[in-house]
């Protein structure tokens, strides 16, 4: 073995030292051969060969003005000077400046007019579920449960008079008169009994009705809520924390039917209540009375509204800290392997407890807060009660009221607490849901980045497939740009590789062309139509990919495969397993296809999981193929007859193919391979013509050609290592299990 650091020719080939015309088809460019000189320049591994990081762009404001060849005078030179040091100051100032933050799970701070219109805005929503269009169903539930409502309201408001004419009723010697409880008062208590049992079953029959309304409510904001996430682009969800974002989702949804209820049942129907009560008291008792009343009123209703607006940052700050608290929990289960491989479950723990802490100062400030609006309203009442009941004494022992008015001034007065206690916790409790609420709702605002045109039209492959990037430049930074005016063709029905340095953009490609992201610059023609101009849903459909980090779900290994084609049957899924090479090792499973895989697939190996993965490509059978490293997993020998099966399949069927690799032996035999250098097109040949080249191409085999022989075979001493993986990974398997 020739020792690395040596420098020599890229591969010992008869072709290597003359410079030969090739005939390049047509789709490739007709670049000339290096010349002899190119090729004696010493080789450097695919580490050395890594992209480096273009320098920024410096802004047009950070310029120094041109200079001229002449010397200029001592005034202009200091007024360039001046002029580019405040040009720098302001750049710097606009860097310092923050961004502004559309994170729909961020803390935002809002004053009491913008919190105003959130609620409005998001109970303006929730009123289209109360009263659907179309729905007659919903809409005669929400009328019979009002109905039911005003029913039992007006039964409460009864049972104060019965109970007066009952006290005034037995306020007699009955023994004199000569009669019964039953003949004094029997009549009034039955009503006094029936009046409670008939706003009870109202009460409860208004629940049942309207707890269809309140769980299709739900069911209907969380699917919008769930489709609305998934349509979303693909740099959203590599940006948010799943933990955060599904406790979002868990707590607005639970909301839902509080609000609902509060606005049919507590609000208006309480205010009717409270209005009745005041009436009553005004016009059986006098203006004392009235005054105590409406003093009530407005000091209760002002004392709860301001407090509650006061509390609400404590809740917000509590709902963020559970919202980290969750994420970190949910972060570190997944990545639970990551955690045991580093001991490092004390640090986990303690994160989480930090998250737990924040949570509890912020819960230890609700639960006080809370006590002091308690302690608040109960202050007032107790005060009105009081008031009242002395102004009743004081009309008894006047004689102008009865000892039945006193015990139904004491009734109504409670009449009226249950209302005002009501609509103070009704308040807290509906500030508290629409807080909750309120995240639930901004991720709906969330724009969808990939948007369908009105015109768009379902692709059509009238030429097999041919892919054109044409000046096709994208980055997902714009300080980082990823491709530079990048132009190359993939003809149709062959199979093309891209390969080159980490970070030069050959996992973009796919995402550019299934409309992960939209294109900053150019355009890609899928058989010369704009992937923007056909439906995505086409687009997606005609496109199977197989990535190098295989998601799967935590279900069946039937699941996971039948997942390219959701309707397929079982033979096929066996079908499909049988030409992925993975067949018989699922026979070999403890309950074959209805194994678990485990979350994110943990409970099997690496190469059975891409096996899967290919398993679910062919089941789906889309025209244009991608495969992301999607054998880096797979020793040598699966690998070789995979391979072998999906080069038939390609040659049976005409299938458009892409592999992006880095092992070079897995697609030396494509038949075209593109070389990308820096986001733009380096080389483009067959895998002999690049390397007489002696270009990137090169460079990348001449790295691997210790372990690899001029075909693509393995040599001895790479064999002897594989073999060593494949034992320690048979034993791994062997402790799992």
């Amino acid at each position: 073995m020739i020792p690395r650091f040596l420098p020599r020719v890229p591969l010992a080939c008869p072709r290597c030292s003359v410079a030969k015309a090739h005939s390049l088809p047509p789709w490739l460019p007709q670049r000339p051969i290096a010349s002899s000189l190119q090729l004696q320049r010493p080789l450097r591994t695919s580490a050395a060969s890594r992209r480096e990081q273009a320098p920024s762009p410096i802004p047009e404001s950070l310029k120094p003005p041109p200079t001229s060849s002449k010397t200029p005078p001592a005034e202009t030179t200091i007024a360039a000077a001046a002029a580019a040091k405040d040009a720098a100051a302001k750049g710097a100032a606009a860097a310092k400046k923050p961004k502004p933050n559309n994170d729909p799970l961020a803390t935002v701070d809002k004053s009491a007019t913008e919190q105003r219109k959130a609620d409005w805005a998001i109970m303006k929503e929730m009123s289209r579920y109360l009263w659907p269009k179309g729905d007659v169903g919903t809409k005669v539930r929400v009328g019979l449960a009002v109905a039911l409502l005003i029913g039992a309201k007006v039964l409460n408001v009864q049972v104060p008079f019965y109970f007066k004419s009952i006290v005034d009723s037995m306020n007699i010697d009955i023994a004199a008169v000569g009669g019964t409880a039953t003949t004094v008062a029997g009549a009034m208590i039955i009503a006094y009994g029936a009046t409670r049992i008939g706003a009870t079953l109202f009460q409860e029959l208004r629940n049942a009705v309207f707890a269809s309304v309140a769980q299709k409510a739900i069911r209907g904001v969380a699917r919008n809520v769930f489709n609305h996430l998934l349509r979303l682009d693909l740099s959203f969800h590599l940006s948010k924390q799943t933990g955060g974002l599904t406790r979002a989702m868990d707590r607005g949804t639970k909301g839902i039917s509080f609000l609902l209820t509060s606005m049919v049942f507590h609000i208006l129907p309480t205010a009717l209540e409270i209005s009745m009560v005041c009436g009553i008291l005004t016009w059986q008792y006098g203006v004392k009375f009235a005054a105590v009343t409406a003093l009530t009123m407005v000091g209760y209703t002002a004392f709860t509204i301001w407090t509650t607006a006061w509390r609400t940052k404590f809740r917000r700050q509590a709902n963020a800290a559970d919202n980290r608290a969750s994420t970190v929990a949910v972060d570190s289960l997944i990545n639970y392997e990551a955690v045991k491989y580093f001991n490092n479950e004390k640090f986990e723990v303690s994160r989480y407890d930090k998250a737990l802490r924040e949570y509890e100062k912020s819960s230890i400030k609700v639960a006080t807060s809370l006590a002091f609006l308690n302690s608040g309203q109960n202050v007032i009442f107790s005060t009105a009660l009081t008031a009242m009941m002395y102004f009743a004494a004081e009309g008894v022992a006047a004689g102008t009221l009865t000892v039945g008015d006193l015990v139904m001034v004491n009734q109504l007065v409670f009449q009226l607490s249950v209302p005002l206690n009501f609509l103070g916790s009704v308040y807290r409790e509906l500030r508290q849901s629409l807080l909750d609420m309120e995240t639930l709702f901004n991720l709906q605002k969330v724009n969808v980045n990939i948007v369908e045109k009105p015109t768009a039209k379902p692709l059509a492959l009238i030429k097999g497939g041919e892919i054109k990037f044409e000046n096709v430049s994208f980055g997902y930074h714009p300080d980082r740009p990823i491709l530079n005016n990048l132009t190359v063709t993939i003809p149709a029905g062959k199979k093309v590789a891209v390969v080159g340095p980490s970070g030069c953009g050959k996992s973009t490609l796919l995402r550019l062309l299934f409309r992960y992201y939209d294109v900053q610059g150019g355009r890609i023609l899928i058989d010369d139509q704009d992937v923007r101009d056909v439906t995505v849903d086409s687009l997606r459909r005609a496109i199977g990919v197989v990535p190098q980090d295989t998601p799967l779900f935590n279900d069946t290994v039937e699941h996971n495969i039948r997942y390219g084609q959701i309707d397929a049957s079982h033979d096929q899924v066996v079908a499909a397993a049988k030409r992925a090479r993975i067949h018989d090792i699922i026979e070999k499973f403890p309950e074959g296809y209805q194994t678990k895989v485990g979350e994110r697939g943990m409970m099997i190996s690496g190469g059975e999981k891409q096996r899967l993965a290919m398993s679910r490509l062919l089941l789906k059978d889309p025209p244009l193929l991608f495969f992301d490293e999607a054998t880096s997993a797979l020793d040598t020998h699966t690998e070789q007859a995979l391979m072998m099966n999906i080069n038939g399949i390609l040659r049976e069927k005409g299938r458009t193919s892409v592999f992006v690799a880095h092992r070079l032996r897995t697609i030396f035999d494509s038949d075209l391979i593109i070389v990308l250098k820096e986001g733009h097109v380096a080389e483009m040949g067959t895998h002999r013509e690049l390397i007489d080249r002696a270009g990137v191409y090169a460079e990348l085999w001449s790295a691997q050609e210790t372990m690899f022989s001029e075909d693509g075979t393995e040599t001895k001493e790479a064999k002897a290592e594989e073999e060593a993986e494949e034992a320690n990974e048979e034993t791994n398997e062997k402790k799992t299990n």
